[in-house]
């Protein structure tokens, strides 16, 4: 006679194990060649977007300037001035910037005065073109005397708003003036600069440069989008002075920007340049 047993206590079902796949091949390392590589494109990638988004806020800077437009970036001895650090003012909120799409009348709305170029280190400032506004009756006296009469009717009829100046003499004796002329609207800016005559030649004469030909050692490279530049230098023999001149239009405001010195010897066409390519930058 056999003893009874225990009941055992029911045990949970296992569930059915899957099968074992065979271990996978070890991939085989990348070459360290595409690796560093792939590691540059993502530091230049970061650095990219980095200075992409340090790029933003309320003021808007000088974009697309070539290194050798930059002052403190040139040729040593090449003659360029030294020009303070350009910026941009700030512009009112939910302001268009003047050459941007949707602002059809090219209307500046940052102060006229701040667009002014600045006078580089070592100039001795104008002490009638401080950079403030001034009348239209000194902008007409940049004329010869016969024209200046027709030049202020124009100014009268052509919806001028204001006119800001500045001028500064260099420690070599060069004499720099620029005048930046707004009007309610491009139409009325563009209209002035072919009352004026300004295109095919420089229009009408300055009193200190009655015959002047195209400049052609101006180059266009630092011409900002949708401004055009027309740069004239004194024919030889020039007189007591030698002057250079360029009209700048940028939207509502028109600029003259003047350079001359005294004597025999020519004013300097790469600083006149440089003039030219910061002010038309600061306006666009």
């Amino acid at each position: 006679m056999t003893e009874p047993t225990e009941p055992t206590e029911p045990t949970e079902p296992t569930e059915p194990t899957e099968p074992t796949a065979a271990p996978a091949a070890a991939p085989l390392p990348p070459a360290r060649k595409p690796r560093r590589v792939l590691r540059a494109v993502a530091r230049w990638t970061a650095a990219v977007l980095v200075c992409g988004g340090l790029g933003t806020g309320t003021a808007y800077g000088i974009a697309s300037m070539e290194r050798t437009d930059v002052p403190g970036l040139a040729t040593e001895g090449d003659g360029r001035w030294a020009y303070p650090e350009l910026a941009l003012p700030a512009l009112p909120s939910g302001a268009p910037r003047p050459l941007s799409y949707g602002n059809v009348a090219g209307v500046h709305h940052a102060d006229l005065r701040k667009l002014l170029l600045p006078a580089p280190a070592g100039a001795t400032p104008d002490k009638k073109l401080t950079g403030d506004w001034v009348t239209p009756a000194q902008y007409v006296s940049e004329y010869d005397a016969d024209q200046r009469a027709e030049i202020t009717r124009t100014l009268r009829d052509s919806a001028l708003r204001h006119i800001a100046a500045r001028g500064w003499t260099m420690p070599d004796g060069t004499e720099s003036r620029i005048y930046l002329l707004r009007f309610n609207s491009v139409a009325y800016a563009e209209g002035f600069r072919d009352d004026l005559h300004i295109g095919a030649t420089a229009g009408e004469s300055l009193a200190t440069a009655p015959e002047v030909d195209f400049d052609e050692s101006w180059s266009s490279s630092g011409r900002v989008h949708d401004t055009v530049s027309y740069v004239f230098s004194e024919k030889k023999a020039f007189g007591k002075e030698h002057v250079r001149q360029a009209y700048t239009v940028a939207g509502d405001t028109v600029a003259l920007i003047v350079h001359s010195r005294d004597g025999k010897a020519a004013t300097e066409r790469i600083p006149f340049h440089q003039s030219v390519i910061l002010q038309n930058q600061l306006l666009g």
